[in-house]
């Protein structure tokens, strides 16, 4: 890699693989437990990798970190979202302010906020949740020119990777991929696009509401832009600097950035699955500590977990992002650790096993 692209180059060296001997020992205690073997289902499965990335059967999910990277897209412009530039900055102050259903669902669930702006059109008053490393005013409108440079796309990861460092290292043990940013699906959809190799038209939703007419604009603008700049899906810094974004960039940071501290990232809408998309693909190891929070109504988002082979939690028909699927998702880490740790053994209730465990069955690793 280019000597200024250091921080990406060393973060990615320092992520390992998930902790195999834990893992089996997670596993072989979901067997013994009180219940049928697989009785719970993934939510198993789900207590075992969360163990096996963090190294600890009562995995910590506390303090946990949404981490809300925003920009602006200059392909705006082109009328593919119901919304302005202008709406982004005037979310972000609301979320600040405590308005938005991250920030109410973030109470609920006691998660910190940190926007990271990386991009936004206007520059923002300082506030205590809000963390500056612009790059741009917002990218360059892909359907005429390439979104960022390399440089820049890089530097975004990099603007990511530090403020995920910075929140692990005020102690966060959870960190939750979060974004805002108008226009930001039409930019994940022509991700998916090339990621996937699926047709434009299958990867791309109503985005803010949009309408069909207004769909197959979004659709004619995406084809437009990749047969403009023929993206190198083995190139993911390629991907990014043509039809990217800066917060889908950061967010690339972000997920590494976890990996490399064995903190699980909780993915939310399409944004963040098409920030994966770009991680995995400069990372592989990165995949392992990911969890699909959710599925969203966009169809690349669906496609996107199909190309990472991750099942999301839930499935509750959401479309707004923001990070507000994944804290929704929270419960269920909560309850796949409390599970794992706080049920009694067979032998510990004095209850007879069931003659499938009588030779001392052993646990087989299981997709999560």
């Amino acid at each position: 890699m280019n000597s200024s692209w250091e921080l990406l180059a060393t973060t990615i060296a320092s992520v390992g693989e998930l902790d195999g001997p834990l893992m089996e020992m997670a596993g072989n205690r979901q067997l013994l437990l009180a219940k049928p073997v697989n009785a719970l289902g993934r939510l198993e499965r789900l207590g075992i990798r969360l163990a096996g990335i963090t190294r600890q059967l009562r995995a910590p999910l506390t303090p946990r970190s949404v981490m809300i990277c925003a920009a602006d897209h200059g392909v705006v412009q082109e009328n593919v979202s119901a919304f302005d530039t202008a709406v982004t900055a005037q979310m972000v102050r609301n979320c600040l302010a405590g308005g938005a259903a991250v920030s109410v669902l973030a109470r609920k669930f006691h998660a910190n906020i940190t926007v990271l702006d990386v991009g936004i059109a206007e520059d923002l008053a300082d506030h205590p949740h809000l963390r500056k490393d612009k790059i741009q005013y917002g990218t360059n409108n892909f359907a005429r020119a390439t979104a960022m440079t390399r440089q820049d796309a890089v530097s975004a990861i990099e603007a990511g990777i530090r403020a995920a460092t910075a929140e692990v290292d005020a102690g966060a043990r959870l960190l939750i991929a979060g974004d805002m940013g108008i226009g930001n699906t039409t930019v994940s959809a022509a991700i998916a696009a090339i990621m996937t190799e699926l047709p434009v038209s299958q990867v791309t939703g109503m985005g803010s509401g949009i309408g069909l007419l207004g769909w197959r604009r979004k659709c004619g603008i995406i084809e437009q832009a990749l047969t403009l700049h023929l993206p190198d899906a083995n190139d993911p810094i390629d991907v990014l600097s043509k039809v990217g974004g800066f917060e889908i960039a950061a967010l690339v940071g972000v997920i590494i950035a976890g990996a490399a501290a064995r903190v699980p990232v909780l993915l939310d809408g399409i944004a963040s699955a098409a920030a994966a998309a770009i991680a995995v693909k400069l990372c592989m190891g990165a995949k392992s500590f990911v969890i699909a929070a959710h599925c969203t109504v966009e169809p690349g988002h669906a496609a996107l977990l199909d190309y990472l082979d991750i099942a999301p939690v839930l499935d509750l028909d959401l479309a707004l992002g923001e990070g507000t699927g994944a804290l929704l998702a929270l419960p269920i880490l909560e309850a796949a650790v409390a599970t794992l740790n706080d049920m009694t053994t067979f032998d510990d209730a004095e209850i007879d096993r069931p003659r499938s465990l009588e030779s001392s069955a052993v646990w087989e690793p299981m997709v999560a």
